[in-house]
């Protein structure tokens, strides 16, 4: 009884029995399609229950979102959402939008009008928030347009190639309405998924403006190798040696 006790206040105070807050790359972007208006998305660290992240096409401009477009929330519903999990947002433009795991709904928010995902100049942000105007910590962000002209990074802690994602990184003429992730989905870590996903190299990004609307991405969810930090090991071996010392005592 003793040594699974101790063992679980090892457990606990390595910060297995609790999950941090989201942040900046702890979700990333795994398909944009303008023609049907969806996206989708995968959890790179587990998201806690009755967590609300927004989303937003409204560009950011360093301070503040503008106005004209779109504001809509996913919630992750009562039970953690694992790391790996791929969630699909399909019909983004209707009012009876879907999600693969938990919900997804409209926002309303005074002068939004345009709920569709344009094929060109269009960035979305992906956040937490106060509310959907007020984001407190930024997740992450996909443009098929740039940084600069249709919605900033700047303020948002995100960065083009390791949170952020511009799918026309490689054909900078071209504003593809279509783009999804092609890349390893199996034993790697988060970050080794992280920076694949932020690399549109490893994406299929269509820029003759084909038709996309009944086009389902890949949902598979991505396998996720933990390497626990060399201070976590240091803190489960002193653990362990306690609980020998107090087994050794008791005998």
């Amino acid at each position: 009884m003793f040594r699974h006790t101790a063992l679980a206040l090892v457990l606990a105070s390595l910060g297995f029995s609790a999950h941090a807050a989201l942040s900046a790359g702890d979700i990333a972007l795994t398909s944009f399609n303008a023609d049907e208006d969806g996206l989708s998305f995968v959890a790179l660290a587990d998201i806690d229950a009755n967590t609300t992240i927004y989303f937003s096409d409204n560009e950011w401009n360093g301070s503040a979102f503008n106005t004209g477009e779109s504001y809509n929330q996913w919630s992750s519903g009562s039970s953690v959402i694992a790391a790996g999990t791929v969630v699909r947002l399909s019909a983004y433009d209707k009012t009876s939008l879907s999600a693969s795991v938990g919900t997804l709904s409209r926002v309303s928010v005074s002068g939004s009008s345009n709920w569709g995902i344009a094929n060109s100049n269009e960035t979305v942000y992906a956040y937490l928030g106060t509310s959907a105007t007020a984001p407190t910590s930024f997740l992450a962000a996909i443009t098929n347009g740039s940084f600069t002209a249709d919605g900033s990074l700047t303020g948002t802690g995100l960065s083009e190639g390791e949170s952020a994602i511009r799918l026309n990184a490689y054909a900078t003429s071209a504003s593809p309405d279509y783009a999804e992730y092609t890349g390893p989905r199996t034993g790697l870590t988060a970050d080794a998924y992280r920076a694949l996903l932020a690399d549109a190299k490893n994406w299929t990004v269509d820029t003759a403006n084909g038709s996309y609307a009944s086009t389902v991405p890949d949902t598979t969810n991505f396998q996720i190798a933990v390497v626990p930090e060399p201070e976590t090991y240091a803190l489960l071996l002193a653990g362990l040696g306690l609980i020998g010392v107090a087994a050794r005592r008791r005998g």
